[in-house]
């Protein structure tokens, strides 16, 4: 007999029908002559009962076995009497697979940070099923989006010889012995006896070779792993993280402002009708009002300001911030949150910051002080996508590259993009993890990747 899932029997209800059903066992309660046992294969949030008489075979073994246990169940599906719309009333249960008295995941509540350490155990649990659920509704979403706006799917390496960031926060990649590494007369490494004859490193994003296939295929996007050495141990940073990049030709930074925008509201009303479950558990036990916020924010239109605005009316607001608010330092959180939570009660795309913090390849303004670059920020969560338009004039572009000190010959095909056809080209990168925070509510990035990368942390 074919096995259903329990979100399969909950969405058909096939009342009356013998049924195979298998899932690991959440608890058993043992009355004289009947027990109620309660299962979860993992497929939907719900739960599913099970009425086992003592008659049937093996009672007394199955009975005994712990929450964990792994049970096949066949039986028929019939209406429940109780809060569940079904139930099953057994014919034979195959006990699968024991679960010891020391299983780690009892009934009992159990701290994130405990659950943490037994990362490939926790999607058991009620909240790591929903938030894993979710994080596959989201990604199905993110390609469906892109799509059906005639977008293409560019599959962008992971390998790379270049910082495309120009920060320096990168993991190198190498096969050269760390004991007995070759030097030259003046204690250099001689990289060209690596694998790849150069410094390798895994890719902090795959913007710059979208870019490429943006000028030859209009609108394309990646989504990908990426990786940064930053050593950051905030509940925000993850040294490895999936990013949604897509890459506009002939787009202006308004026109992917809009694309972003968009992408998110499509991403919340999405949840909002295939994660109906999961986020009415979220709203419950997770954050108080995530649904409500978020049905905001998916109605919303998004205010746009200016960074010397937004400096202007974090200073104005005359509140006590951890970090200083002046012209040329980068937003923090703290500033982003007190624009869209307190000031304009709503999301807000910034626009225009400082060449000075940020990346070299930003389409700079006519003022030289201030590049086309945006942030789409939330509440609740401030940045949550960031993006510029990128220069495509070869001359701006290289100067910029010779203040970084960024080695040229490395983006020589970079800049061919510029000396052949060069057009105006736009894009954005959004941290996967970071929206799964927002639409889940959950409060560390941790929680949201099925297993985290973080400095001095690479179990599993």
């Amino acid at each position: 007999m074919k096995r259903s899932t329990v979100k399969e029997l909950y969405a058909t209800k096939p009342s009356g029908q013998d049924i195979l059903v298998k899932g690991w066992i959440r608890s058993i309660r043992v009355s004289k002559s009947f027990s109620f046992i309660v299962i979860n294969d993992g497929s939907c949030q719900k739960d599913l009962q099970i009425i086992a008489d003592d008659q049937l075979e093996g009672y007394e073994d199955f009975t005994k076995s712990l929450t964990g246990s792994a049970f096949a169940i066949y039986g028929k599906l019939v209406e429940s009497k109780g809060k569940q719309p079904v139930e099953v009333h057994a014919n034979s249960i195959e006990v699968l697979g024991k679960a010891p008295q020391d299983y780690p995941l009892q009934k009992k509540g159990t701290s994130m940070e405990f659950l943490r350490e037994i990362a490939h155990l926790r999607p058991r649990t009620n909240t790591f099923g929903a938030v894993f659920r979710v994080r596959h509704e989201l990604a199905q979403a993110t390609h469906r989006f892109f799509s059906d706006k005639g977008f293409y799917y560019i599959h962008t390496p992971i390998l790379t010889a270049m910082d495309a960031e120009g920060a320096g926060e990168l993991f190198r990649v190498s096969t050269l012995d760390p004991k007995n590494m070759p030097y030259d007369k003046s204690g250099n490494i001689i990289w060209e006896k690596d694998y790849f004859g150069k410094e390798s490193y895994l890719c902090v994003t795959g913007q710059l070779e979208a870019e490429a296939f943006a000028c030859s295929m209009g609108s394309v996007y990646t989504f990908g792993p990426t990786f940064r050495s930053e050593n950051s141990n905030t509940t925000r940073h993850l040294s490895e993280f999936w990013m949604i990049e897509p890459e506009v030709a002939f787009a202006d930074l308004d026109e992917i402002a809009l694309l972003g925008a968009e992408y998110i509201q499509y991403m919340i009303k999405h949840a909002l009708k295939y994660c109906k479950d999961e986020l009415e558990f979220f709203n419950r036990f997770i954050e108080k009002g995530l649904i409500d916020k978020l049905t905001k924010v998916s109605t919303s239109d998004f205010k746009q300001i200016t960074y010397t605005e937004a400096v202007d009316i974090l200073i104005k607001s005359n509140k006590s911030f951890d970090y200083p608010v002046e012209w040329g330092a980068d937003l923090q959180t703290e500033h982003e949150r007190y624009l869209t939570d307190e000031y304009y009660k709503g999301p807000v795309i910034v626009t225009d910051y400082p060449k000075g913090i940020k990346a070299f390849y930003m389409k700079q303004n006519d003022d030289n002080k201030t590049v086309r670059a945006m942030d789409i920020l939330v509440p609740g969560v401030g940045e949550i996508i960031g993006g510029s338009q990128r220069e495509e004039d070869l001359d701006k572009l290289t100067k910029r590259m010779k203040e970084l000190n960024l080695e040229e010959s490395l983006y020589n095909w970079y800049l061919d993009l510029r000396r052949f056809g060069s057009v105006p080209h736009s894009g954005f990168g959004l941290g996967f993890e970071r929206a799964i925070m927002y639409i889940t509510g959950m409060s560390n990035i941790r929680d949201v990747i099925p297993f985290y990368r973080t400095p001095n942390h690479i179990e599993f």
